[in-house]
């Protein structure tokens, strides 16, 4: 099973798009960022205090496009697996969830979803 998030277009290049799921009567807070091409998905949620990382609508990034930045602490990952280089959770990572595309559309798998 699949959860379809939306066009993998209405996500330009070194941007990122917030989605909330409710599964099984849960929200799930997630974004995905394209980077290089690629997608990448991961739970909202700040490996130190569990705080939402983006500063306002859509924002994940740092100004260079180059990491994902935690707007309460500065902490900033790796955006092709999370891992944080540097600020309070230092080693720590984001928690990732397997995205596919298909037909265009951005697919979430629910094997991940199911652990939240």
């Amino acid at each position: 099973m699949h959860y379809t998030l939306g066009r993998a277009a209405e996500i330009e290049e070194g941007a990122g798009k917030a989605y909330t799921l409710t599964i099984d009567h849960r929200p799930l807070a997630l974004f995905v960022v394209r980077h290089h091409d690629n997608f990448y998905a991961y739970e909202n949620s700040c490996p130190h205090t569990g705080v939402t990382l983006n500063w306002q609508p859509d924002q994940f990034l740092d100004i260079t496009a180059q990491r994902i930045q935690c707007a309460t602490h500065g902490a900033l990952f790796r955006i092709e697996n999370g891992l944080c280089e540097w600020g309070p959770c230092l080693g720590q990572r984001l928690r990732a969830l397997t995205l596919e595309v298909q037909q265009g559309e951005l697919r979430l798998i629910d094997r991940d979803v199911a652990e939240t």
